[in-house]
């Protein structure tokens, strides 16, 4: 098996990566939301105002 950042081999430690950095960099890219999926829905587009609001701001019991 393969990194898929970097296409070495992988780390047992570290599977599927090779290495911490390159799961790092996998971190990375969900974080900043690079995996995201695309949407044309239109219910998606109706309620990305509240989510954004929700991730803002969350609320009394929710993490942060």
């Amino acid at each position: 098996m393969t990194c898929p950042i970097c296409s070495k081999k992988t780390a047992p430690e570290y599977r599927p990566f090779c290495s911490r950095r390159c799961a790092d960099v996998d971190l990375g890219r969900w974080l900043n939301g690079s995996y995201a999926i695309p949407s044309n829905d239109s219910e998606d587009a109706d309620e990305l105002p509240e989510a954004l609001e929700n991730a803002r701001n969350p609320g009394p019991g929710r993490p942060h």
